[in-house]
């Protein structure tokens, strides 16, 4: 259990304020604001939730103190920055913060928020595949605005997002905005003879085999018969694919990473 950090400062920095900056490697220099936001909101231009703020400033408590190697304070940092900048974005929507007990004291001292901030900065950690740190902060945010989704929700597809490459992120993305940007009608090769191409098909097939797109990886039929060759967009979301494209915030990844993946099945020219 993550234990609520006070607010008072300490020769004029705010505990955990650092670790927020350490982020900078990671997040660039949004971080000074989103750190300002969260510890000094009294200074900051935009403000968000105190309940929020008071959950992100608990999650620095046990990380503040040095104890982690530099890059994994780099991505706690980062993940926490991105959680703020996502909850601003968001403020300035019709989009509420929730009020069904989602920030309170449980049976036992358990509050969920902190819970789950706990698991995205853990799993930020130990992400290798940093591209990835911006959307688990986004997950938090997003759920704070979710009242429809519970924490184990939230559980699933952190876990499913891990177990997710960045590419497989940026192929979620694209099938996920294909109403708005067609994908290719060109079939997939099964066995492309380059590397990266074959990766990538890999990709997209782990992706079906997993349950997050439809449909799902064809079945050799009696005979030997021919299987049709699948087309990119023939591709869906399925149930559990739009619960992490929508807690990860998909809809955020870059055009120039969707457009990559794409390259990387040989469906666009390599950039």
């Amino acid at each position: 259990m993550i234990t609520v950090v006070d607010s008072a400062t300490q020769d004029g920095v705010a505990p955990g304020r650092d670790l927020v900056e350490a982020g900078a490697t990671i997040a660039g220099s949004m971080t000074r604001a989103a750190a300002g936001i969260v510890f000094a909101p009294g200074e900051a231009v935009v403000q968000i939730d105190d309940r929020l703020a008071a959950t992100l400033r608990a999650a620095t408590d046990d990380l503040a103190g040095g104890r982690l190697p530099a890059r994994e304070r780099a991505r706690a940092g980062a993940a926490l920055a991105f959680a703020v900048e996502h909850s601003v974005l968001v403020s300035r929507t019709e989009r509420r913060v929730r009020t069904d007990g989602f920030f309170t004291e449980q049976a036992g001292g358990r509050i969920v928020a902190r819970e789950v901030l706990e698991g995205v900065v853990a799993a930020a950690r130990r992400s290798a595949e940093e591209r990835r740190i911006r959307h688990l902060g986004y997950l938090f945010a997003e759920l704070v605005v979710s009242p429809d989704l519970d924490a184990a929700l939230a559980a699933r597809a952190l876990r499913l997002g891990e177990a997710c490459s960045w590419r497989q992120l940026a192929l979620l993305a694209a099938v996920g905005r294909r109403e708005r940007a067609p994908l290719p009608l060109t079939p997939l090769d099964d066995e492309p003879r380059g590397w990266t191409a074959w990766g990538a098909r890999e990709d997209v097939a782990d992706l079906q085999r997993a349950g997050l797109l439809d449909p799902p990886p064809a079945v050799p039929r009696p005979g030997g018969a021919v299987l049709p060759k699948l087309r990119p967009a023939d591709l869906r979301l399925t149930r559990r694919g739009v619960l992490v494209h929508r807690l990860l915030a998909l809809d955020f990844v870059r055009e120039d990473d969707v457009t990559a993946a794409l390259a990387d099945l040989g469906l666009l020219p390599p950039s």
